[in-house]
């Protein structure tokens, strides 16, 4: 695609709105919060990976002159008794533990003091009386008959028929296209294995934080970083039983998110301890309790069976999906069935999905929430289906590409992708066309996915007298998107990025915009800076008929300009007529509100290069080059440094990550020293192919970037070391004492 004429803003590389202040520490982050009188909390958690609560006493603290308010789950709005569990419904005991305790590090009081030291220390004052149950860790030991049950008197969530009725199971979804028996008699051959992952998690630097101030009039301010604050002010609206006109949440810098702060935790504790002693509260959390207490992703277990004609055409794809939920359900099972077989065009599908409780935190999305765990089983496979059938593995990936107007197993009838597009740029890339080189090396290559969201969103934008504009949106910031959106109404009106200054409002100063999550925030709020743009446009046209004392039908705005139709004498630039808007008439003010559909999924592929130490089994990434269909790439600095980042959170995520429990249940690498994150060091350089299929949906072709990356790392990993050294690991991560065994 040209990109050097086809815009002027859009699809440049302008310097980022909110660059300076945050590297010169200016910008103000969740934890900065600093108010008049403000007391800091801290909260009590449960030791234990599952016990009953019996009592649960504070009298010990009525004496303390620096403690100023406690708190328990009598204090919140107790869910519904209901037979089914439903994620709205347990929002309140995942943030205070009412009756039972149901992983280690499961909040049960909390307390605010005159500093955070004396707060820790107090919270050794409350004794609480547990009666220790059995736990459970995995979804294969949970659904034993045997199993200690999380929640007893509770029927799981179904979608499609179930006959599941194991214990720990809270959801079933049940995906079905074609006839499966007759895809499999269709086979010349059937190739079947099981998939293992464990938990982990998604790494943000920022711990979780949340500062609230109850006021006296009933009014709740709160001050948190989250991935989307009219969500958190809903959640705050269930879990405190108050109405959400009463709430007021003002966004901070995000430090982070990738889905795990998109529920809250904090805030809730720290409205009700401000609430109780009539002062602002602030809690932060420790690394630890973030491992221990925020959500994961989902451990998980796939068995997979694929079946090929003799052509190499898929005719029939089963799977079986079990993922963790933690304590409360849903862990993301219906993602995950959405990604599991989309790169494929298959007419015979079965997807089986469980949810399943077990002692851990409840899970939380993690970018493309789902889908890395479906690449891996799918992906690997097909690899494995390639070098049986002695065909090349994008061959094989491009005879049974899924293009547009295909039918997805979850229902979805594929809009504008780029599967092809995007394997032809791998197989003609020169990564791939290239000999390997050195001893135990080998390369392999995946496919990924994440299916996109789009949602509600709202934006205001005034002209200034100098010219430039003043944007205020609802979307959270997390990847640069106020820039992108700023570049897409600079292109409308014929300005520069930086002539736009865009602003994160709060919850009482712009309209309801759905979470930052999903790869939905250049598709949504961008489409309302197109639509605010467009509005501001015609009022500057009918203020230049005013001025003019000409007819609208006259006038024509272009390129930053506004000109009558015949008389070249008149015309003035965008800046000129905004010096005089206040003198001329009522300031020009243009606003969207939108809930745009035509979001489409997007694609990734990945070529690594892997080499191994045959003595330690450890794994060295050699090269990687990371493709994927971006529609078109708004900032495409801020598309390549997504893509980069999320093969590093995959490489993590195949070869070291994972929360390490003891047999009691008690996470023991709760610190970012033991939990192994890849730094700098175990990276090469990552480079980027923007593969260029414009959705035909939105104004710019947009579609989410922000995800897809991270789903084919870990089958593109396990596929180079097959390569390499003739060993298939199944289950994650791919550790070197693990690959050591098999050598």
């Amino acid at each position: 695609m040209d990109r050097t004429s086809k815009y002027k803003v859009v699809g440049k590389r302008p310097i980022r709105h909110d660059g300076v202040d945050k590297v010169t520490g200016r910008a103000k982050f969740g934890a900065d919060v600093n108010l008049p009188g403000m007391l800091y909390g801290a909260v009590l958690r449960s030791p234990h990976p599952h016990a009953l609560i019996k009592s649960i006493d504070t009298s010990a603290l009525s004496s303390n002159p620096e403690i100023f308010a406690v708190m328990t789950a009598e204090d919140l709005v107790a869910g519904p008794n209901v037979e089914t569990l439903f994620p709205a419904q347990n929002y309140s005991e995942n943030v205070m533990a009412r009756d039972k305790v149901l992983y280690k590090g499961h909040p049960v009081a909390a307390i605010a003091a005159i500093n955070s030291s004396a707060a820790q220390e107090a919270l050794n004052l409350i004794r609480v009386d547990y009666q220790i149950l059995p736990g459970v860790f995995d979804v294969e030991n949970a659904i034993l008959k045997s199993a200690p049950v999380l929640h007893e008197n509770v029927k799981p969530y179904s979608l499609g028929s179930s006959d599941y009725t194991q214990p720990n199971v809270l959801g079933h979804e049940l995906y079905e296209l074609g006839d499966i028996n007759q895809g499999f008699d269709q086979a010349a051959i059937v190739f079947e294995e099981e998939f293992k992952t464990s938990t982990v998690h998604q790494g943000y630097i920022e711990p979780q934080n949340g500062t609230a101030s109850w006021s006296e009039d009933g009014k709740l301010t709160v001050w948190c970083s989250s991935q989307g604050h009219f969500g958190i002010r809903d959640q705050l609206g269930r879990i405190l039983g108050i109405p959400i006109s009463d709430i007021n949440v003002i966004p901070m810098e995000i430090g982070g998110g990738f889905g795990g702060k998109l529920p809250a935790y904090l805030e809730p504790v720290a409205a009700i301890l401000s609430k109780k002693s009539g002062r602002p509260v602030k809690l932060t959390m420790t690394r630890s309790e973030v491992f221990e207490s925020t959500g994961p992703t989902s451990g998980s277990l796939i068995r997979m069976k694929l079946g090929f004609d003799s052509n190499h055409r898929i005719t029939a794809a089963y799977a079986y999906v079990a993922f963790e939920a933690g304590a409360f359900p849903p862990s993301p099972i219906t993602a995950a069935a959405a990604a599991i077989f989309a790169p494929y065009k298959i007419d015979n599908v079965k997807i089986d999905c469980l949810d399943i409780a077990v002692n851990k935190p409840k899970v939380a999305p993690y970018r493309a929430p789902g889908a890395p765990i479906a690449a891996f089983a799918t992906e690997s496979l097909m690899d494995q289906a390639a070098s049986s059938m002695g065909i090349d593995p994008i061959e094989l990936r491009l005879i049974n590409a899924a293009k547009e107007g295909d039918r997805r197993a979850d229902g979805v009838m594929n809009g504008s992708i780029g599967v092809i597009e995007t394997l032809k740029q791998v197989k003609d890339h020169p990564h791939y066309q290239s000999k390997k080189g050195g001893v135990n090396v080998g390369r392999g290559v995946s496919l990924g996915f994440c299916r996109n969201n789009s949602g509600p969103a709202s934006l205001v934008a005034s002209v200034l007298p100098d010219g430039t504009i003043s944007l205020v949106e609802g979307s959270i910031d997390i990847g640069g998107s106020r820039t992108a959106i700023a570049q897409i109404m600079a292109e409308v009106l014929g300005l520069t990025a930086q002539d736009v200054i865009p602003q994160v409002g709060d919850t009482d100063s712009i309209g309801f915009t759905s979470v930052t999550g999903g790869s939905g925030v250049a598709y949504k709020s961008g489409w309302a800076a197109h639509e605010a743009a467009i509005d501001i446009k015609n009022q500057i046209i009918k203020r230049a008929a005013v001025i003019w004392d000409k007819d609208v039908s006259e006038i024509e705005y272009s390129s930053g300009h506004v000109r009558h139709a015949s008389d070249s004498e008149l015309k003035m630039t965008f800046k000129e007529i905004a010096s005089q808007i206040n003198e001329t008439g009522e300031p020009i003010i243009g606003k969207a509100n939108v809930n745009p559909g035509g979001s489409t999924g997007s694609y990734s592929a990945l070529i690594a290069d892997v080499q191994i130490d045959s003595e330690t089994g450890k794994v060295d990434l050699i090269k990687l080059t990371a493709f994927q269909d971006v529609g078109y790439a708004i900032h495409p600095s801020y598309v390549e440094g997504q893509i980069q980042g999320g093969i590093a959170q995959g490489i993590g995520w195949a070869l070291n990550e994972e929360y390490f429990f003891d047999d009691k249940g008690i996470m023991r690498n709760n610190s970012l020293l033991d939990y192994r994150m890849p730094i700098s060091l175990d990276l090469p350089e990552i480079d980027t192919v923007l593969v260029e299929v414009p959705n035909p949906n939105h104004p710019y072709g947009v579609k989410g970037v922000g995800e897809a990356s991270i789903s084919s790392p870990l089958a593109a990993i396990a596929n180079a070391i097959n390569d390499a050294v003739g060993v298939r690991l199944r289950s994650l991560p791919m550790k070197p004492e693990k690959l050591q065994a098999h050598l």
